[in-house]
């Protein structure tokens, strides 16, 4: 059975509309070379009918074959170099935007106070000015250095822009991903306050794994079991995760995470909208302190022995 629905017609432009009705062509628009007006749809008739209703004294000022040509191109440089200014001026500021963004960016890398940009701008500038001293379009570069802003408030903005467009990226991957898991580690800061940093790996259909931080949380009561798994609830509502597909969770081996009755992995298990999951623990720490403690020497004695055994011995030390 043929389908009812039909084809998209495509419409071409053609060369000679130029000089019978002062039309060009402007990224697959027809576009009055008088006017700057585009037609909606770029067929003969749509152009022919503009042309005759909005200029229609025009074909008598300019008859065909005669001054018309040269006035249809002299319009059309006009209009390239309009919008040749116009593309200009827009990706100057687009790029000056940009480095606004990159030198912002650094700043909350390497967690500089926001006042820093300006004083970045001013040591870029005192640069510029020797190493471009030889530049033929010095002036140039001078002043799209000096379009990029650097303020306190500008880097202010560009980092909040770009942290909200973290935490965007990070709620649809979160939708988009078939299973997750999640680590965590509590650690107390400089101010002796607890904080729980929770990461994620997420998994796609595609069996892509992706792997990022989703937030550092305060633990302002206590560190116990409890307390880490009502922020780790709270952490739910507030940023949409959708436990249900919740496969792992590790933590490191602190009783008030792995607890047979209290600790954050039972209640976890306890709790009827987060679904069964693996869990693991770190040994990092054990490790740790069993290395400060452990004695080596009988490991050592023997490695020794080999070695010597084996060098002792130079054809069969390969």
């Amino acid at each position: 059975m043929a389908s009812s629905s039909k084809k998209p017609k495509t419409y071409h432009f053609y060369a000679e509309w130029e000089t019978d009705y002062f039309f060009t062509q402007v990224k697959d628009k027809c576009v009055c070379l008088i006017c700057n007006v585009s037609v909606s749809v770029g067929k003969k008739g749509n152009v022919e009918r503009h042309f005759k209703t909005v200029h229609s004294g025009i074909e008598k000022d300019y008859p065909l074959n005669s001054t018309l040509r040269r006035e249809v191109l002299q319009l059309k440089s006009q209009l390239n170099a309009q919008q040749s200014t116009v593309f200009k001026t827009l990706d100057k500021n687009k790029a000056a935007t940009e480095a606004s963004f990159r030198v912002s960016k650094v700043i909350a890398q390497h967690r500089k106070p926001y006042e820093d940009g300006e004083l970045i701008k001013v040591a870029f500038l005192e640069a510029a000015d020797t190493l471009f001293d030889n530049f033929k379009n010095k002036a140039e570069i001078m002043s799209a250095i000096k379009s990029v802003q650097l303020s306190a408030n500008t880097v202010m903005r560009r980092v909040e822009a770009m942290s909200s467009d973290v935490v965007s990226q990070l709620k649809t991957d979160f939708d988009r991903c078939s299973y997750f898991s999640l680590q965590f580690d509590e650690s107390t800061d400089i101010v002796d306050t607890a904080q729980l940093a929770v990461f994620v790996r997420m998994v796609f259909e595609d069996f892509e794994t992706k792997e990022e931080l989703v937030k550092v949380v305060p633990l302002t009561g206590h560190t116990t079991g409890n307390y880490v798994f009502l922020a780790f609830k709270k952490l739910i509502e507030s940023e949409n995760i959708p436990v249900k597909r919740l496969v792992g969770i590790a933590t490191d081996g602190a009783p008030a995470m792995v607890g047979v009755e209290k600790g954050f992995i039972a209640l976890c298990r306890k709790d009827s909208d987060i679904p069964k999951f693996l869990s693991y623990h770190c040994i990092i720490h054990q490790q740790s302190l069993y290395g400060k403690f452990l004695s080596m020497n009988n490991v050592m004695k023997t490695v020794v022995k080999v070695v010597n055994k084996i060098r002792a011995h130079a054809l069969q030390r390969r």
